[in-house]
């Protein structure tokens, strides 16, 4: 599928609901699973790679029913999961097979993990290794710097080992792994992290009933005493803001008379971007706060001309909450007067593609200085419009949508190759950008 993009003529306006936010509706489908009681959920986003966590737990012994605009999902509890009748194809999605991994490993049967070309050459050791102490059966393919898809899981023999875990580096993939297999554990299993990672599993797991208290940067679940039982009711996936990333800086780089995009989660581990757009002087209102079940949300507002931005640095803490959207704020920057520094962001380079590479490359496709560094990249704000391009995106979703996004302050039209991906994350991003005025196709 190509993307083309003409330069934006006037103000983007109007209102977009965006999808459910992907992280969550994992979550949401994978701990259903292991609720007592049947789950109603309701905003789950319709993506390539929620529907392979939807595929995973059928495959485990799960019902899903429609009821309306929500997803009625009646789960086995933690112990009555049933072995799958055949491996389990986790496609494009790195949360599917690393929350699975620590789901499965404290059942009795053994089960076989995939996916697709991409997925099956992202790095699983770090998963693998905890569950490995708690005596977890998890092998993958290959040897030396790490360990590869497919994955086989099991089977456990008796109950796992509690273990206290510091993690190398922080990672809610491998957090929630090492938490789910805790429930299968005698006793307290603790994880610590060295920085801050997306704490939805914790919100979630809480709200369902387990035994988690998190204090800091240490989430423990212990088992000692609890009835074995978790249980849900009614849930709402709030929309995605690594979603709505892309439209909030499409209105801030090609102006908005008014875009609204309501029920945006805004869990403050996952609004670095936010963050970075006021530290560059760009002006986001949320307007509508409120708490829906685990998670804060809010209607993300733009108004007004394109106003000059100023170049900042993204690190530390700050490039870990918004590691997903750095490809959309590297276009940002590239409409920011001085040099923008992103650093400390070396998971870029194990995303669907090495986003430090694909991100510089995709910039200078646009007539934009971007220089490679080792744990990120600087980009050189640009004066007057950006050089229309034809960019590859290398099968990565984010750099598809934020090549789009660069069209529309370019001086000619704009394709974007090798983007059937974008319907991994946002199934209608096309759609979406034109309903705000944009003018994009899809070939």
């Amino acid at each position: 599928m190509k993307l083309v993009i003409e330069p934006a003529t006037r103000p983007l306006s109007g209102t977009v609901t965006i999808p459910g936010d992907k992280s969550i509706g994992h979550r949401a489908l994978l701990f259903s699973l292991l609720s007592a009681t049947p789950v109603r959920v309701r905003g789950l986003g319709g993506g390539a790679d929620n529907g392979r966590s939807a595929k995973a737990i059928t495959a485990l012994g799960a019902r899903i029913e429609r009821d309306g605009d929500a997803f009625v999902i009646t789960g086995t509890g933690l112990d009555g999961m049933r072995p799958p009748g055949a491996p389990i194809d986790c496609g494009n999605s790195g949360t599917t097979i690393r929350l699975l991994s620590g789901l499965l490993a404290g059942q009795q049967f053994q089960t076989t993990l995939f996916g697709d070309d991409s997925l099956n050459k992202r790095p699983m050791r770090r998963v693998i290794e905890p569950l490995a102490q708690m005596g977890a059966k998890v092998t993958g393919q290959g040897a030396g710097v790490d360990v590869m898809p497919p994955l086989v899981v099991g089977p456990a023999h008796g109950r796992l080992t509690a273990i206290d875990y510091t993690l190398p580096m922080a990672s809610a993939q491998v957090k929630t792994a090492i938490l789910l297999a805790g429930l299968y554990a005698d006793g307290a299993t603790s994880v610590t992290e060295p920085g801050p990672s997306r704490d939805h599993s914790e919100r979630m797991l809480a709200y369902l009933g387990a035994p988690l208290v998190t204090t800091g940067r240490r989430t423990t679940i212990d088992t000692h005493g609890w009835d074995r039982r978790l249980a849900g009711t009614d849930f709402e996936v709030p929309s995605d803001p690594s979603s709505a990333a892309f439209l909030v800086v499409a209105a801030l780089v090609a102006g908005a008379d008014e875009v609204r995009l309501p029920n945006i989660c805004t869990n403050p581990t996952r609004t670095g971007f936010l963050d970075v757009i006021a530290a560059m002087g760009g002006h986001v209102l949320r307007e509508n706060v409120r708490t829906t079940g685990p998670e804060p949300i809010a209607d993300l507002v733009i108004r007004g001309k394109a106003r000059p931005l100023r170049a900042t640095e993204i690190a530390g803490d700050l490039a870990v909450r918004s590691i997903d959207e750095l490809p959309i704020l590297a276009v940002l920057a590239a409409r920011a007067r001085g040099t923008t520094v992103i650093r400390d962001a070396e998971e870029l380079r194990v995303k669907e593609s090495d986003r430090i590479a694909t991100t510089c490359a995709m910039l200078r496709a646009f007539g934009v200085t971007c220089e490679v560094r080792p744990d990120g990249f600087t980009v050189e704000g640009r004066d007057g419009p950006l050089v229309g391009a034809q960019v590859h995106a290398d099968g990565d979703h984010r750099i598809a949508m934020a090549a789009a996004v660069a069209g529309l302050v370019a001086d000619d039209t704009t394709v974007v190759d090798d983007a059937d991906n974008v319907a991994t994350s946002y199934p209608g991003f096309a759609e979406a950008m034109a309903l705000l005025g944009a003018s994009i196709v899809t070939r």
